[in-house]
């Protein structure tokens, strides 16, 4: 058997010295490295290849050059045969395969092959012709501000960017490929996706990195099936080393994308490329995709970008305007970490929107700025209210003060429209319990529950406080 191998290798390199004469280098490395070698019995050798689209590659575009290869290290009675592997294995079960023959034997009239000597020599560039991306070579589209050093890491992302990084270290050689990230929206997917991709660019330059939106890619496929050039297409796809995906929600319904984007992910998948992509839901949630691409989808790792905490918040913050420059009082930073509630991307806003208003009005940046900028914000979009104006309404229709609102005193004419305020902050935003509190003149999250708790019976059983809290309800429109 291993006198049988050895002679396998021995005539396969004897084939790849032919191959390399026609094939541009970038071309040999893609559909001929991955090659193996696997028998020679009698006349027929034997090659193992990857995937059943890589066999049907070489068929279409390699057959002479093959021919020519065999006939070189076997003669014109030589043989060759693709063992085709489906199912890579693992620890416990073997390879999965099965063996085809090669189908078309040259034609005696066929054009012989060029060597690649009489050829211009091949550039690795997009060949879809769009605007945006002709003419230009190897360029990854990543934005080289996306990098781990200014992703803020906490609970809510530690097992996303722990994986990100793993992969970033070692690209197609940990178990988490692909990688696919997941999450609402403004939670850093397209952020810690792009810095993966910006590290293993910074670790080896040699590695082509490819950013990509599903709506560029699919935009490319329909320019390429428009032009009569899906092969082109398919085959700049299979010369990347690492895939990023973004948005890959996108692909629902487009049959014929999906079609190839599996063949492309398979041939990467099976040639240890690293494949990333973001989505907005888990993979059990994607809708309109194909059954067989989603159980490839659940390969590697799925890890969810979850809403950040308290902490997290106030660390995104500070690492924000530490970037820019800027030095605030922790109270401002902590104010504003309680009042935005949502996400990232809008809290990153916020500091942008408010670093802003200081330089143009050359104001230090204080809590009264830090309010203006919050309500400014809110009045210019179709969100609602703020746990701000929910205070400021009270105040206005019980004829209290917001200091007053914040105090100690436990005089009931001052607790009762405190409580109806924390009623509606919880009923109006979106923020914890922690955070009402916090606007509250730091109390404890016992003390919010008890206030809701307390208006909301008295909404059940009197009659006058239900129909203030109607009237109330007025200012604020339509609940979250």
């Amino acid at each position: 058997m291993q006198t049988a191998i050895r002679d396998a290798k021995s005539v396969w390199q004897e084939c790849l010295k032919i191959i390399r004469e026609y094939v541009p280098d970038q071309s040999f490395k893609t559909w001929f490295e991955p090659i193996v070698p696997a028998r020679l019995s009698g006349n027929t050798l034997t090659i193992q290849v990857p995937s059943e689209f890589f066999y049907e590659w070489l068929e279409e575009n390699y057959v002479h050059v093959l021919r020519r290869a065999i006939d070189h290290a076997i003669g014109r009675q030589g043989m060759l045969e693709y063992a085709v592997i489906v199912d890579k294995g693992d620890d416990k079960k073997p390879p999965m395969g099965y063996t085809v023959p090669n189908q078309r034997p040259a034609p005696q009239n066929a054009p012989a092959p060029q060597k690649k000597a009489n050829a211009e020599p091949e550039q690795l560039r997009n060949p879809f012709e769009l605007p945006d991306l002709d003419g230009l070579e190897l360029t990854s589209y990543l934005n080289p501000i996306y990098t781990f050093e200014n992703y803020v890491e906490g609970d809510f992302n530690r097992l996303a960017r722990s994986a990100g990084h793993a992969v970033a270290t070692k690209p197609g050689v940990t178990s988490f490929n692909p990688l696919l990230i997941y999450g609402g929206v403004g939670l850093g997917k397209t952020h810690l996706a792009q810095a993966i991709g910006n590290q293993i660019k910074a670790s080896d330059a040699g590695k082509f990195v490819l950013f990509v939106s599903t709506e560029k890619f699919m935009n490319q496929f329909v320019m390429a099936v428009r032009n009569n050039s899906i092969q082109n297409f398919t085959n700049f796809y299979l010369q990347i080393d690492v895939l990023i995906l973004d948005d890959v929600q996108f692909l629902a319904g487009k049959e014929r994308t999906q079609e190839t984007f599996f063949h492309i992910f398979n041939h990467l998948h099976q040639t240890g490329k690293q494949i990333i992509m973001t989505s907005d839901r888990p993979p059990k949630d994607l809708q309109g995709l194909q059954d067989r691409l989603l159980s490839r989808f659940k390969w590697g790792l799925s890890a969810d970008l979850q809403m950040p905490d308290l902490e997290s918040r106030i660390a995104i913050i500070m690492k924000k305007l530490h970037g820019d420059g800027v030095d605030i009082d922790y109270e401002v930073i902590e104010y504003l970490a309680h009042s935005i509630d949502t996400n990232v991307r809008e809290l990153e806003g916020v500091v942008v929107s408010l670093i802003a208003q200081a330089t143009l009005l050359r104001r230090e940046i204080d809590m009264n700025l830090a309010r203006q900028v919050l309500r400014n914000i809110v009045q210019d979009s179709e969100r609602e209210v703020t746990i701000e104006t929910i205070m400021e309404t009270i105040c206005q229709h019980y004829k209290t003060t917001l200091q007053d609102m914040k105090g100690k005193s436990r005089k009931k004419e001052l607790v009762f429209p405190r409580q109806v305020a924390m009623y509606f902050a919880k009923e109006y935003t979106d923020l914890s319990l922690k955070s009402i509190g916090y606007h509250f003149g730091g109390r404890d999250h016992s003390t919010v529950i008890h206030a809701i708790q307390t208006i909301s019976e008295l909404k059940e059983h009197n009659k006058d406080v239900k129909a203030q809290l109607l009237e109330l309800q007025k200012n604020f429109g339509k609940r979250n």
